[in-house]
């Protein structure tokens, strides 16, 4: 790895900590402006009052949120690849970004997101090898999001199927691996220790309460994980103090949610 590559991956880390807590608000390509994220510059603002080490988001939205970013002192990892809600072929990430254009933004990192598993995985791979190329090239670290979805996945969070999604994330180039929490049919540790790549996990699907997504990331950090990559269950929590302090105690300090039920911080 090249030292701007380090120098770049290393602001994704809060100083002291070998973890990371980053959270994507780039859904409003996908979805629209969705609860949480209606006013992008004041969730930005918020995220940087607690303490969050990097957000991912699209090139329009690094632009207009200028300000909120630089006052917020966060890393920003600029998402390269989109599809919506709305077309036919939502799992067809086609690239809507350049490593060119995310270093004149001044951004610490680029992230695309690849789907396996249909139709359209060859196209998405041409993509991403051209993204990968491009971050050896510039300097460039690359967080690539890794998911089994298509005809051809009977169960994308099956512990095998990301597993070897993982893999490929790591075969192709990228830095940093995001991929869903599972045990289904397995131990999650089997993806990490078949990975030689940091891998950070998604928070998917909102859950039921904030303690339910604090167990699920504190299960996880057992299994080696190098931090989270979570939207919804950050940016639509209902006590953001009492989430994100106890999250900053799991994901960077290796406190046992589960376990110190009577010392959970609550804002």
């Amino acid at each position: 790895m090249n030292l701007g590559k380090q120098k770049r991956l290393k602001s994704l880390f809060r100083e002291g900590s070998d973890n990371t807590i980053i959270v994507p608000i780039d859904h409003g390509m996908t979805m629209g402006p969705i609860s949480g994220i209606e006013n992008i510059k004041a969730t930005i603002t918020k995220l940087g009052q607690h303490k969050v080490d990097g957000v991912i988001l699209h090139k329009g939205l690094i632009n207009a949120c200028e300000k909120e970013i630089v006052d917020s002192n966060l890393s920003v990892i600029m998402h390269l690849s989109a599809s919506t809600s709305l077309g036919q072929t939502s799992n067809y990430k086609v690239t809507v970004g350049s490593v060119k254009e995310a270093l004149s933004f001044g951004c610490n990192a680029v992230s695309i997101h690849l789907n396996i598993g249909n139709e359209f995985e060859s196209d998405m791979f041409r993509d991403v090898a051209k993204v990968a190329e491009d971050c050896y090239k510039y300097g460039m670290p690359l967080l690539a999001m890794m998911y089994a979805r298509g005809a051809g996945i009977r169960d994308e969070l099956s512990v095998d199927k990301i597993k070897h999604v993982a893999r490929i994330g790591a075969e192709i180039g990228a830095d940093l691996i995001k991929v869903n929490y599972s045990e289904h049919g397995g131990n999650f540790k089997e993806v990490v220790d078949g990975c030689p790549v940091p891998i950070i996990i998604a928070g998917g699907e909102k859950c039921n309460t904030q303690d339910e997504f604090l167990e699920r990331v504190s299960s996880a950090m057992k299994t080696g994980i190098r931090g989270v990559s979570v939207g919804r269950n950050i940016f639509q929590g209902d006590n953001m103090d009492y989430l994100m302090s106890n999250l900053d105690e799991i994901v960077r300090h290796g406190v046992n949610f589960e376990e110190n039920t009577s010392k959970r911080h609550v804002g």
